[in-house]
């Protein structure tokens, strides 16, 4: 089974894009379709953020581009990474990157589930190294898949423990980038109750602890364009410097965070349960007796 799964990741990694894209359309519509819980997930999450009305408009297209984003990942980790980079059609925001490398600062990339965030730190591999924090699957044989798809000449991975964060420090101190995906759900005790969109989300500090020695900060996100064209991508840095204490500094990530999602609300992973509450935490006071998502 196992390896019927790997040849079909491999068939479709030589598959257009556009192909892919198509496919991956209708593999939304039908996860839409099988999985009530998706559906209540996507449906909730996305009107506390958007509003009715906006939400209503963005769903079917909100539907499409998460299958969209499970069907170009074989194009992403199994093609040569030339091939993948390549897909990266437009840039916007390099010289931010430029001015850190020019400072000797590190870099710390805070990518959201926004657009085709597995192609950003490959990307950025082409130029410079970059450590990326990853949460290793249940299944042995899907983290070995993800490890040899994501694992590049210049990109390592971090595992989302002692042994990772230290793996981070360490770049940061070299000057080098790291990056994450700052929404995220942590594990109990790795995270604050934030608002996220007016609800309480259990939070990720790890990015904002990152921050502490004034690395440069950005957000980067990679646009799908249609029609299989590739992808464009956004670095920025924050609307204000990061400050303050670990709590605000974790806010004000998520602040960002929501800024970059209503420019392109379409292309965010809404079904994700970004407000779940993890095993064993407690959960925010206003859900105190209230049965986990």
């Amino acid at each position: 089974m196992i390896y019927l799964f790997r040849v079909f990741f491999y068939v479709l990694s030589r598959l257009p894009l556009a192909w892919l894209h198509a496919l991956g359309a209708l593999a939304g519509w039908l996860a839409w379709g099988l999985s009530p819980t998706y559906r209540r997930h996507m449906r909730e999450n996305m009107v506390l953020a958007l509003g009715e009305d906006v939400a209503r408009r963005v769903r079917p297209a909100a539907v499409a581009e998460a299958g969209k984003a499970m069907l170009e990942l074989p194009k992403i980790w199994l093609r040569p990474l030339a091939e993948t980079a390549a897909r990266v059609v437009d840039v916007v925001g390099w010289e931010l990157v430029e001015a850190a490398w020019r400072e000797g600062k590190g870099l710390v990339f805070l990518t959201p589930h926004l657009g085709c965030f597995e192609v950003t730190a490959q990307y950025y591999s082409t130029h410079a190294p970059i450590s990326v924090l990853y949460r290793p699957p249940k299944q042995a044989w899907l983290q070995a898949m993800i490890e040899e798809g994501r694992a590049r000449e210049q990109l390592h991975l971090a595992a989302a423990d002692l042994a990772g964060v230290r793996t981070l420090l360490k770049a940061l101190k070299r000057g080098e980038a790291v990056g994450m995906l700052p929404d995220q759900a942590p594990k109990v005790g790795e995270g604050l109750w934030l608002d996220f969109f007016g609800r309480p989300a259990y939070t990720m500090t790890l990015a904002a602890r990152l921050t502490e020695n004034h690395p440069a900060v950005l957000f980067v996100w990679a646009e799908r364009l249609a029609g299989g064209a590739g992808y464009r991508f956004h670095l920025q840095a924050p609307s204000r410097p990061l400050g303050g204490a670990l709590e605000e500094r974790a806010r004000q990530i998520n602040r960002e965070i929501e800024r970059l999602i209503v420019r392109r609300p379409e292309q965010y992973l809404w079904g994700y349960n970004r407000y779940k509450c993890p095993a064993g935490a407690e959960p925010p006071p206003e859900r105190t007796g209230a049965a986990p998502r």
